[in-house]
C-alpha cells in the first residue's frame, strides 16, 4: 500500500512539474506575475550596484532586462549587468508565483529586497541545472560566489 501511494504521489508531482509552464500568462508588456507593481521610482541595474556599496539592502524597484530562467517550472530569473558576465540573480517570495520561459530577452521591472549574499557551490549547480546547463558545465562550479541576489514580491513587464 505504501508502494502503491509513493507512486501515485510522485505521478502527481511529475505532471504538476510538467505542466507548471503551460499555466503561465506568456510575458507581454503590461503583464504582471505575483504583487501587482508599476515602473515609478524604478533603478536600473547599474544604480542598483552602486546602492549596494553604500548599504547591506536596498528595498524597491529594479529595472534590467532577462538574460535566463528557470527552464524547469519558472522559479528564478537573471537580469544582465554590464560589463559582467554574471548575472544578478532574482528569486520570487516564497516560491508564490512563477514567470514563462518567453520572459528571456524582455525588460522588467521587479521589486522587492536585494542584498549582496554568498551562494553555496551546492546552489549555484542547482541553478545551473534549473537553466538547463550541460552535466559538464555543472561539474565545473566549484567555489561559492558572493554576489547581489534579489527576492522579488512583484515582477512587470516593460518591454
Amino acid at each position: 500500500m505504501k508502494k502503491l501511494t509513493f507512486l501515485c504521489l510522485s505521478f502527481l508531482a511529475c505532471i504538476t512539474i510538467a505542466s507548471a509552464q503551460q499555466n503561465i500568462t506568456p510575458a507581454k508588456p503590461g503583464v504582471t506575475y505575483g504583487k501587482a507593481i508599476d515602473k515609478k521610482s524604478a533603478v536600473s541595474v547599474k544604480a542598483l550596484e552602486s546602492a549596494l556599496q553604500k548599504n547591506e539592502v536596498y528595498t524597491g524597484k529594479i529595472e534590467g532586462e532577462v538574460v535566463a530562467v528557470c527552464k524547469k517550472k519558472g522559479c528564478f530569473l537573471t537580469l544582465k549587468r554590464a560589463g559582467s558576465a554574471d548575472p544578478i540573480m532574482v528569486r520570487f517570495t516564497d516560491y508564490a508565483y512563477f514567470v514563462p520561459e518567453d520572459i528571456v530577452g524582455k525588460t522588467i521591472v521587479v521589486e522587492g529586497k536585494a542584498k549582496v549574499k554568498e551562494t553555496t557551490v551546492e546552489w549555484l549547480q542547482h541553478y545551473a541545472e534549473d537553466q538547463g546547463k550541460s552535466k559538464e558545465e555543472i561539474a565545473k562550479i566549484k567555489n561559492p560566489k558572493r554576489d547581489i541576489n534579489i527576492v522579488a514580491d512583484g515582477v512587470l513587464v516593460v518591454k
